[in-house]
C-alpha cells in the first residue's frame, strides 16, 4: 500500500490515538464509579483529529480548544498522570485540581485550555495569535471549536479581526454532527461550515477527520500559510463521536445504524491495518505498543489515586491578581 507517510509516522500516530483512547475509556469507567464528577465530555472517535495536528506542527505552537480537551492536552504534551490527577480534582493536576475536565491547561506546553463557555475561545484564540504577530515569532496558533460553537457572534469578530490584520491563526470546527443532541441540519442552513469563511474572503476548507492523513496535510498548508505571514484559514474538520456529549447523555438522538457506519471508519483500527499491510511491525511489536498505553493509564489512576487534594489555603489563589499600585499608601 502505498502512502506519502513514512512507518515512523504512522507508529506514531497508532500509539498516540492509542493512549487517548484508552485514557478516555478510563475516564469513562472512573466517572461512572464517581471518583471523577461534574462535567465529563469524551474525545472517543476524534482522535484523528488530534494525531494529525500534532504531526503536522511545532512543538512551540499554541492550542485552545473547548471542554472536550482531554485527549489534546495529552496530545500537546501534558502528561496522562497530570490529566487524571486534574480529573480528579488533585493538587498534581494540570491545573492544580481546580479546572477539572472542561479546563485542562499548560503553559509550558503552550495548552490554553480547555473552555467551558461555547465560543469564547475563539476570540481568545485570535488575541494569543495577535500576540504572536505583535511579538514577531513564527508561532502558529490552533483555535478548535465544535459546530455548536459556529453559531456563536464571537466566531463572525474573530473571523472579521483575524482577515483584517493577517494573523497566524487556523481556526478549526471539529465538526462531529451533533451540538450536544441537536444535528447541525436544525441549526444552519449552511451544512457545510467552512463556507463560512467565504464571507470574510478567507481560505476555508472541509477536511475528513477520521484520517490522520487528511488532517495532517491540510493542517500542514494551514500552518505554512501563518507562518509566513499569509492570514488565518478555516478548516472544518468532519469527525464523530461515539459517546454521547456527555457522561450524562445516552445519545439517543441517533440511530444505532449511524454509529455503526462511523465505527467501521475508526481511525486507530485504519491507521493499524496501514501498518500491518506495509509490514511495518508485527504482532508481537503492536502488542508491546499496546501494553505500553495500558501501562501509562494504570499509572496515571495509581498517580491520581495517591496524590494529594489542593490545601484550604489554594481557594482564592489564581484568581485576583494583586493589585500594586504606586500612588495607595497604607
Amino acid at each position: 500500500m502505498q502512502t506519502p507517510f513514512n512507518k515512523e509516522t504512522y507508529l506514531h500516530w497508532y500509539e498516540l490515538m492509542l493512549l487517548l483512547r484508552r485514557f478516555e475509556e478510563k475516564a469513562g469507567q472512573l466517572y461512572g464509579m464517581q471518583k471523577i464528577r461534574g462535567f465529563c465530555h469524551l474525545y472517543i472517535g476524534q482522535e484523528a483529529i488530534a494525531a494529525g495536528i500534532m504531526s503536522a506542527i511545532r512543538e512551540d505552537d499554541n492550542m485552545i480548544t473547548a471542554y472536550r480537551d482531554h485527549a489534546l492536552a495529552i496530545a500537546k504534551g501534558i502528561s496522562a498522570n497530570a490529566c487524571m490527577a486534574e480529573l480528579y480534582g488533585k493538587a498534581t493536576g494540570c491545573t492544580g485540581g481546580k479546572g477539572g475536565s472542561m479546563h485542562f491547561f499548560s503553559k509550558e506546553k503552550r495548552f490554553f485550555g480547555g473552555h467551558g463557555i461555547v465560543g469564547a475561545q475563539i476570540g481568545l484564540g485570535a488575541g494569543i495569535a495577535f500576540a504572536e504577530q505583535y511579538q514577531q515569532t513564527d508561532r502558529a496558533t490552533i483555535c478548535m471549536f465544535g459546530d455548536g460553537a459556529a453559531r456563536q457572534g464571537m466566531l463572525h469578530e474573530a473571523f472579521n479581526m483575524a482577515v483584517l490584520w493577517q494573523l497566524p491563526v487556523v481556526f478549526i470546527c471539529e465538526n462531529n454532527n451533533y451540538a450536544m443532541g441537536t444535528s447541525v441540519e436544525r441549526t444552519s442552513k449552511v451544512l457545510d461550515i467552512y463556507r463560512l469563511a467565504d464571507a470574510y474572503d478567507m481560505p476555508g476548507d472541509s477536511v475528513d477527520g477520521m484520517s490522520c492523513e487528511e488532517v495532517h496535510k491540510a493542517m500542514e498548508r494551514a500552518v505554512r500559510r501563518a507562518r509566513e505571514g499569509g492570514g488565518p484559514t478555516f478548516l472544518e474538520i468532519k469527525t464523530y463521536r461515539f459517546r454521547g456529549h456527555s457522561m450524562s447523555d445516552p445519545a439517543k438522538y441517533r440511530t444505532k445504524e449511524e454509529l455503526e457506519e462511523y465505527k467501521e471508519k475508526d481511525p486507530i483500527a485504519n491507521v493499524l491495518k496501514t501498518i500491518m499491510d506495509n509490514k511495518w511491525a508485527t504482532q508481537e511489536e503492536i502488542d508491546v505498543i499496546n501494553d505500553k498505553v495500558k501501562a501509562e493509564v494504570e499509572e496515571s489512576v495509581k498517580f491520581a489515586e495517591e496524590s494529594p487534594y489542593p490545601d484550604d489555603s489554594e481557594l482564592y489563589n489564581h484568581i485576583y491578581s494583586e493589585p500594586n499600585y504606586p500612588f495607595i499608601v497604607d
